[in-house]
């Protein structure tokens, strides 16, 4: 485990970590962090994916944890800027440090929803998404969407106005969250498709017409968020993606709950062995 430095194509610098095998790479990961999700929630995780053979390199999304430069009420990054220039520059410095094997993106919540955006996404050999979704609010149950609206219609319109960015901390939904990335996070949940609605306004280049590589996607019955409906409203984005759907039951394998942030906690690491199965069928060392 090596925490580095990588510089974007515009010069931003981001934080990671590197996390190597002792012995031969069967191929490598991306792992693609959820909104406001420090690298380092996913540590436990990325070790286990070395431990069975695979590289794996996490990081900080700019204007999150390390990769925050300056105050925060002054960082004008978006949601669509982690897509367009974090993620692949990540992924380039992957390829780089894992050379000549299969490549392919782990992806929670929005890390994999923004790999459309990635201009190398077609290097990918195949996702496995975690609690990924569109999150629309419409599609969640009345008690659960009774809060998402509220978190997401006033409470983030609110803190922007006060305090220049979202105080996402207050209200235990991850770190602090630069303007634009909650407004943004704020509009893409209100509708369908959730990137879906920037097409032709904001996002006029991506790649989710294009992608057809294998894709699982995993949920939890007990996920208010990525419900079996949005999780058929974010693959509806992926016209031509051939893709796998499992939805788990916490019971069935001894815990108390997973919903949407709990499959890469230590407690469930049980539930591990379907990322490693997944990629030893789908790389090529």
């Amino acid at each position: 485990m090596k925490d580095i430095y990588i510089q974007c194509d515009d010069n931003y610098t981001l934080a990671a970590t590197v996390f190597t095998p002792k012995e031969t790479v069967k191929g490598a990961i991306l792992l693609g962090p959820a909104t406001g999700i420090k690298r380092q929630f996913y540590q436990h995780f990325a070790q286990f994916l070395a431990q069975h053979g695979y590289g794996v390199i996490t990081f900080d999304n700019r204007g999150i944890g390390q990769s925050l430069s300056g105050e925060i009420k002054y960082c004008d990054v978006s949601l669509q800027c982690w897509g367009e220039k974090d993620m692949p520059a990540v992924f380039e410095h992957l390829k780089l440090t894992f050379p000549k094997v299969s490549y392919h993106l782990i992806g929670h919540s929005a890390g994999g929803q923004l790999i459309g955006l990635m201009g190398n996404a077609l290097d990918f050999s195949s996702m496995f998404n975690v609690a990924c979704s569109s999150g629309q609010l419409s599609n969640m149950r009345i008690a659960h969407q009774v809060k998402a609206h509220f978190f997401m219609n006033f409470y983030i319109p609110l803190s922007n106005h006060i305090f220049g960015h979202t105080k996402s901390q207050w209200v235990g939904m991850g770190e602090p969250l630069p303007k634009q990335v909650a407004k943004q996070w704020q509009q893409w949940c209100n509708g369908a498709g959730y990137v879906k609605t920037a097409f032709g306004k904001t996002v006029h280049q991506h790649h989710y017409d294009d992608l057809t590589i294998p894709s699982m996607w995993i949920n939890a019955i007990d996920d208010d968020i990525a419900n079996n409906l949005n999780v058929a409203d974010m693959i509806s984005v992926f016209p031509k993606l051939s893709y796998e759907l499992l939805t788990l039951n916490p019971a069935a394998y001894g815990l108390k709950e997973i919903g949407h942030m709990k499959f890469f906690s230590r407690s469930s690491k049980s539930l591990w062995s379907l990322a490693t199965k997944w990629l030893n069928t789908h790389s090529k060392g």
